[in-house]
């Protein structure tokens, strides 16, 4: 399984640079997942970038994948990170719904680089 974390697939979706290497994991929705925070962060930053239109559309695309809901066990174990990792608490969100589905994270955000079952790619 995989998780694009919200930087992929911003760069997905503008197409930037870096959208290659995101691209195997994100039109593999067989096997993607998509994190509830990934949807408030992109939808987020499209409508603040361009408009509701097309962030619904970029929404869209994301929910061709499985979504999935943080739960108590991901909440406590996204806290635990946090503090751990000294991590913001979305990407420790993020890193723990991969976890608890054994996904690998696909990401340019430095916050995870260091995180073990981590496809880090360096923003160009």
């Amino acid at each position: 399984m995989n998780l694009v974390d919200s930087s992929g697939w911003l760069e997905y979706f503008a197409d930037s640079a870096n959208a290659p290497n995101f691209a195997p994991a994100i039109e593999n929705t067989s096997e993607l997942i998509v994190s509830t925070i990934n949807i408030y962060e992109v939808f987020k930053k499209v409508l603040r970038q361009r408009d509701e239109n097309s962030a619904l559309q970029a929404i869209a695309l994301m929910q061709q994948a499985q979504v999935i809901d943080m739960s108590s066990q991901i909440a406590l174990s996204a806290a635990e990170l946090s503090v751990k990792q000294k991590i913001p608490m979305a990407d420790s969100i993020i890193y723990s719904t991969a976890k608890f589905y054994d996904a690998t994270v696909w990401t340019q955000d430095g916050d995870f680089k260091d995180l073990p079952n981590v496809k880090f790619f360096t923003k160009k």
